[in-house]
């Protein structure tokens, strides 16, 4: 393989990375601050791309950014009003919401399953002379994102969803109400997730209406991957190592995509990811343990001899 073709292939990855790592940092509000499993994310990503897509059709490619983002906002404020004034579970009241948005999102797509980008002018298209190419776009995106969120998170609304994510009891009687930072935080963090199909869909010129299929295993696979890099520091650290496990995780996609491994294949190596990413802190865990037992085993086996 040579030189060119390696940087081609990190760039790729790069770039994939950095727009998925936006999913990722929404599921670093909801998931790790915030305590919540969010399972709408596959229809949210997708929501995003399809509205991001009719307005930049209809000649607004700086309002879908706005637009995307909004109806992220939109369906997360949904999937917490299931959970916090209907009493559904999170889990249940995720897997609604992502059901629901299947017909609406086929519904914003005009009835089609499928968007073509190649005549619309883009975000991307518009930014091409001021920032170059679609990494330098997306990497003002991410950076600004990591500095909203980090800097949000130190604030005292993002202290309180903190807390809530912490002991929601300590909160509540703290005269905080957790159903508001609940909501605050899946929307937010909604927000993000739309933003990132959002920015997909434009740099890849197409949205179908499977664009955001196992995201949720992606980000999750990714997030998890940035906790074993930078887990154990700060708010920052911790947040740039999502999107470095992000990165990661595209990496070893688009690698495995190059040694022509069959497209149906994938989500099973992300499932593999996913596995080996959970499951490695815990066999770290045993190790001393196992070494232990293999150890009193070994000995009493050469005292018997």
């Amino acid at each position: 393989m040579s030189i060119s073709a390696i940087l081609g292939l990190g760039q790729t990855a790069l770039e994939l990375g950095l727009i998925s790592s936006l999913t990722v940092l929404a599921l670093f509000l909801s998931y790790t601050m915030l305590n919540v499993c969010d399972l709408s994310t596959d229809g949210c990503f997708t929501l995003g791309a399809a509205v991001g897509a009719m307005v930049a059709i209809s000649g607004h490619p700086y309002l879908s950014i706005a637009a995307a983002m909004l109806a992220g906002v939109t369906s997360g404020f949904i999937t917490s009003l299931l959970q916090t004034r209907m009493g559904i579970d999170s889990l249940l009241a995720g897997i609604i919401v992502n059901t629901g948005l299947y017909s609406i999102n086929i519904a914003v797509m005009g009835n089609s399953s499928l968007l073509n980008l190649n005549k619309t002018e883009t975000v991307f298209t518009k930014m091409k002379d001021v920032l170059m190419d679609t990494l330098a776009v997306v990497l003002v995106a991410v950076i600004l994102v990591l500095i909203f969120l980090v800097l949000f998170l130190r604030t005292r609304l993002g202290l309180a969803i903190r807390a809530t994510g912490n002991n929601p009891d300590m909160v509540r009687s703290s005269s905080i109400n957790p159903a508001f930072t609940i909501t605050v935080g899946l929307c937010i963090s909604n927000s993000f997730t739309a933003l990132s199909g959002c920015l997909l869909g434009q740099s890849q010129k197409s949205v179908n209406i499977d664009i955001g299929t196992g995201m949720v295993t992606v980000a999750l696979a990714s997030l998890l991957i940035g906790r074993a890099f930078l887990g154990k520091g700060g708010l920052l650290s911790r947040a740039i190592g999502a999107v470095l496990g992000s990165f990661v995780f595209r990496l070893v996609y688009t690698i495995a995509l190059r040694f022509n491994m069959p497209a149906y294949m994938l989500k099973l190596v992300s499932s593999f990811i996913v596995i080996i990413a959970i499951s490695t802190p815990y066999l770290k865990s045993r190790m001393p343990l196992v070494k232990r037992r293999w150890a009193v085993k070994h000995g009493k086996e050469g005292v018997d001899a």
